[in-house]
């Protein structure tokens, strides 16, 4: 099969119309009845938990910046935003800014009271947590509660990489569905959480079988087009981890998939100039050894725009993402809203045509045999 050989979805889509580009804060929530009657944005099955999330959720995260380090209007704008153009899926963690991201993400939910969106966190356990394991996982959650302002959390998710032997930042499978799993539900039974979930990250084998378990309803995956491989075959030697078709045990178990790294952390973009708001470049989860690697690489899959498949690479790796039916919402880290109004007109154009994918799949053939 072509490294980028997809097929494309429809989804359902709710009766909304056209994006709305600015918004009275003075009386927001008013606005966004209005405004919301007017947009349109494509909603996903959620896996088996019955969700239906819109096809690009908000990342909060700490890399693109704004939920953490921005300025507090135009947080608050770009969320009104968002949910006037459907979005629902909101995704922020306590370690974005040692809880900034989600005191930001409470505040400006409180203020909007929008109905209906969905939010997700997680916990990361350190080194010194392994013996305390349930304390740590309800002291965390208990304190993303109160940052958030909420008295439940629709998705919880687990931080830590998962490997066969586990180490000071990563578990094993024993560790997580064991230890960490009893925990999660008994915070399910206490109406803390709605649903249980894992960052998709650390080692493959792992990965599957925690998968396969059953034990968790989302899974945030790597999937973007340096490292397609949860998706399909990899060449042995392609430079990326390979993640074994992961979608295939995420389809099996009913696991809701939230995609992450869809730029792999900016680099998508083609550029290494980052906005000054940013967090500094990452490292690449799943794909090259650096990030200049990364840029390297995003740099060779330009032909995707000179030859008039998109009107930019990151328009181009959106609208990559959005053509796996097994991707239920997608996130953008952003650092301005101008780079929300980017993602969001990326994904109002959909899926990217065939052509477009076989071209994509023919540019990853170069990178075969190549170090990572």
């Amino acid at each position: 099969m072509p490294l980028a050989s997809l097929c494309f979805t429809s989804g359902k889509r709710s009766k909304r119309f056209s994006i709305v580009r600015s918004l009275n804060l003075r009386n927001p929530y008013a606005v966004l009845q209005r405004a919301v009657r007017e947009t349109a944005m494509q909603l996903r099955a959620f896996g088996r938990t019955g969700l239906q999330l819109s096809a690009l959720g908000f990342g909060c995260g700490a890399v693109g910046g704004l939920m953490v380090r921005g300025d507090a209007a135009d947080q608050e704008r770009t969320v009104a935003r968002a949910i006037a153009a459907g979005l629902n899926y909101f995704d922020t963690a306590v370690q974005y800014g040692n809880g900034e991201s989600e005191r930001n993400l409470g505040r400006i939910l409180q203020k909007l009271k929008p109905a209906n969106v969905v939010v997700g966190t997680k916990v990361r356990l350190q080194p010194g947590d392994v013996g305390r394991i349930a304390e740590a996982v309800t002291t965390s959650l208990e304190g993303s509660l109160a940052r958030l302002r909420l008295d439940q959390v629709d998705i919880f998710h687990l931080h830590n990489p998962i490997t066969e032997k586990g180490d000071e930042q990563a578990l094993d499978v024993r560790q997580v569905l064991h230890d960490v799993v009893p925990v999660f539900e008994r915070l399910r039974q206490q109406g803390k959480v709605r649903f249980l979930g894992l960052t998709a990250i650390g080692e493959t084998g792992p990965l599957h079988r925690v998968i396969d378990s059953g034990a968790f309803e989302s899974a945030q995956v790597v999937y973007n087009m340096l490292n397609p491989s949860a998706a399909q075959d990899l060449p042995a030697n392609y430079p990326a981890q390979d993640y074994g078709r992961l979608f295939d045990h995420t389809s099996a178990a009913g696991v809701g998939v939230v995609d992450i790294r869809v730029l792999a952390g900016g680099a998508l973009s083609g550029s290494a100039e980052r906005h000054p708001i940013a967090g500094p470049a990452p490292e690449p989860i799943g794909s090259a050894a650096s990030y200049d690697g990364d840029i390297d690489r995003a740099r060779r899959l330009m032909p995707l725009v000179e030859e008039g498949f998109a009107d930019s690479l990151t328009e181009a790796a959106i609208r990559f993402t959005l053509s796996n039916p097994a991707v239920s919402t997608i996130l953008v880290g952003m650092a301005t809203p101008q780079q929300f109004d980017g993602a969001l007109a990326a994904v109002e154009k959909g899926p990217l045509a065939q052509a477009a994918i076989d071209r994509l799949s023919a540019l990853q053939q170069a990178f075969i045999g190549e170090p990572r």
